[in-house]
């Protein structure tokens, strides 16, 4: 059985993704958010959600371009 990442798993990954990639660790993005560790890991792995407004917050603090993680997610899910 071959599974898919969800929609939303894709946004938690590509997410994640951006914060290594800017050498972030999930303390650092916290700290910009004036958020606890624990708000990064929870929606790391899918045990919150993110609104609108939290999403490009943390896009800014993990210095990366929203479209271009819609675009990710959006991507996969139309097989792209």
């Amino acid at each position: 059985m071959v599974y898919v990442q969800t929609a939303y798993e894709r946004l938690q990954a590509a997410l994640a993704d951006a914060r290594r990639e800017a050498k972030l660790t999930q303390a650092d993005v916290a700290r910009v958010l004036a958020r606890p560790q624990s708000f990064v890991s929870k929606y790391e792995t899918g045990e919150r959600r993110l609104d609108v407004v939290e999403f490009l917050e943390v896009c800014e603090a993990v210095r990366t371009d929203p479209v271009g993680v819609l675009k990710i997610v959006s991507g996969a899910r139309l097989g792209k």
